[in-house]
């Protein structure tokens, strides 16, 4: 039972914080996207790009990856390269990068047990790496809107699947806000705001008008 007089104005220990969290990236690259039907591409885009600059705005630990990239799919997107200018990108054989070494170093490197991570395909090179992470004690968070399947049922039944088995689903305003937490902390406040007027469609817009309206300070 609940001993009222313990209950205190506290955050759960399972909030992502900055200093909590990394930021995981896996194969945003071209001949993937052009295999993903799970949704809309340039919507999937346009959240990967929002959960990077929620990274950037935030200084989370995040890592970048590709697979095959110069024999197959591609450079990374270049929205995400642009967020993250000059940093290592940790280029693989494996679809799961977890048994990649040079990945899992990089993650290791974070000293983070928190890994938030997004990625195409859902139902491989995320999934793999998601259940792997989960084994080996780390708590995962798949951003789902920021990834993508081949089709709607892989997407879904991946993403239930890493559910099972531990991992927790949420998108990227989800993280941002979950980052930001408190409209009084007016060191991320405006950065949070530009993020979500670029890249939160009609969210982003009531901001805009809100702050038109009401003034430059209307909360989120």
């Amino acid at each position: 039972m609940t001993d009222i007089a313990e209950v205190t104005a506290s955050p759960s220990p399972d909030l992502l914080t900055p200093d909590n969290c990394a930021v995981l990236f896996v194969d945003h690259q071209p001949q993937m996207f052009f295999g993903t039907g799970s949704g809309d591409r340039t919507a999937i885009i346009n959240s990967a790009v929002g959960l990077a600059k929620a990274a950037k705005v935030f200084d989370v630990p995040v890592v970048l990856s590709t697979v095959a990239a110069e024999s197959f799919s591609g450079p990374i997107m270049p929205q995400l390269a642009e967020v993250f200018p000059g940093q290592e990108i940790v280029d693989r054989t494996t679809m799961n990068a977890w048994e990649d070494p040079a990945f899992v170093e990089a993650v290791k490197a974070t000293g983070r047990k928190k890994i938030v991570i997004a990625g195409l395909w859902t139902e491989v090179c995320v999934v793999l790496p998601a259940l792997s992470a989960l084994a080996q004690g780390y708590e995962v968070y798949v951003v789902t809107d920021a990834s993508g399947g081949v089709t709607p049922q892989a997407h879904e039944h991946a993403v239930q699947r890493m559910i099972q088995a531990g991992a927790v689903p949420v998108t990227w305003v989800q993280v941002l806000l979950e980052l930001q937490r408190d409209w009084a902390r007016g060191a991320t406040y405006v950065p949070v705001t530009e993020v979500v007027k670029q890249h939160g469609g009609a969210y982003g817009l009531g901001l805009v008008y809100a702050q038109a309206v009401i003034g430059a300070h209307a909360a989120g």
